[in-house]
């Protein structure tokens, strides 16, 4: 079973909480069960910042970079809560893990493939 990796945070224009880091990494967490089995260089670098240009709007913003292996994955919201950004970017990563795990699996079989109809034909 894989474990995700601890996060580390980095916050602009606002003092973090032992609450909200706790919260962020409760939601990263439940990515573990799509990270590739056997992946052991896994880093999670989190940006959390709240924008000063504007006064109204959406003005969280949740910026995660993990990386898997050699893979970069890059994922980047923005919200009026802080929350529903860190929410957003976690499902958006969500996507992207279960993307990426569905291509190494069609690699995978594709390969296996080629094996199965070279050894038909050498029959």
């Amino acid at each position: 079973m894989n474990t995700f990796p601890q996060a580390s945070v980095k916050t602009t224009n606002f003092e973090h909480t032992a609450a909200l880091l706790d919260m962020l990494q409760k939601r990263l967490s439940t990515l573990a069960k799509f990270l590739p089995d056997g992946e052991t260089l896994l880093r999670c670098d989190v940006e959390l910042e709240k924008t000063t240009s504007q006064q109204s709007g959406r003005i969280f913003r949740a910026e995660c970079n993990l990386q898997v292996g050699g893979e970069l994955l890059r994922v980047e919201a923005t919200e009026e809560k802080m929350e529903d950004a860190i929410e957003r970017a976690k499902n958006e990563l969500k996507r992207l893990l279960r993307r990426s795990r569905n291509k190494r699996q069609s690699m995978f079989l594709r390969g296996a493939l080629r094996i199965k109809r070279m050894l038909r034909w050498s029959n």
